[in-house]
């Protein structure tokens, strides 16, 4: 069975341990929320998996699909079929949306295979038509004056363009309210149906997961996972918060 598996995981950041040893597994087609406190390890483990030379992984092992990425640099990962969606998407006036994205599809595409302006002008239309999205995205530069929910679509958009196969979705629904937050979630549905994508969703609101209704729910607190369990651990942890559970020794 093709996943992404973490074993024994240990991340240091400017030479501060924040990841303490994380076994993971993300099954391909499935939802794994990982959810936890402010300062927990949430999106270092997400970085890390992804490459992000900041985040240095000290021991442990990352395989996908039977192959071990571990040393592999973030953009051979991205060719593997890793994708992260950014918590905060940069803003960057002067570089175009259509132009970032084109860059980014032809990076992970052969010689002789990559697409030019015109064929990938189609190919995103397309793209936009299917996530209902508004045809003036593509004349607008990358995430320059974009509303927050704006900014998450736009990293949608961007996931259905390159076609992951996993992709760690870090806070995507931060900052959003519930028609934005709607609107991502159809997207991410319309996406996941058509490639069977597995996701690994680090969030903080339940109500993201309400939505898209995780096979597992990983709970990380101090570098280190604490407790797993179906939707209805999620749930509960909604109720009661994160705190009876750290105190009452897992």
């Amino acid at each position: 069975m093709n996943k992404l598996e973490l074993i024994d995981l240990h991340v240091n950041v400017e030479g501060k341990e924040i990841i303490r040893g994380i076994n993971l597994t993300l099954p391909a087609g499935k939802i794994h929320a990982l959810i936890g406190p402010n300062g927990s390890g949430k999106s270092t483990l997400a970085n890390a998996i992804m490459g992000h030379p900041k985040y240095k992984i000290t021991s442990g092992s990352i395989i996908l699909n039977g192959k071990n990425i571990t040393a592999a640099k973030a953009n051979l990962r991205a060719k593997e079929g890793l994708f992260l969606s950014f918590q905060y998407p940069s803003e960057i006036s002067g570089l175009s949306l259509p132009a970032f994205l084109r860059t980014a599809v032809n990076n992970l595409r052969e010689e002789g295979t990559k697409y030019s302006v015109v064929e990938f002008h189609a190919i995103l239309q397309k793209k936009m038509k299917e996530l209902g999205m508004d045809p003036s995205f593509s004349r607008r530069d990358l995430n320059a004056g974009f509303s927050g929910g704006e900014k998450k679509r736009a990293e949608m958009l961007q996931l259905s363009l390159l076609e992951p196969k996993y992709a760690l979705l870090d806070e995507t629904d931060s900052g959003l309210d519930v028609d934005a937050l709607k609107l991502v979630v159809e997207c991410i549905q319309k996406i996941k149906a058509k490639t069977n994508l597995a996701l690994l969703l680090i969030t903080h609101y339940h109500k993201f997961l309400e939505f898209l209704q995780p096979d597992l729910v990983s709970v990380i607190h101090d570098g280190k996972i604490i407790k797993q369990g179906g939707k209805e651990l999620a749930k509960q942890i909604e109720q009661d918060g994160f705190a009876k559970l750290i105190n009452s020794g897992n």
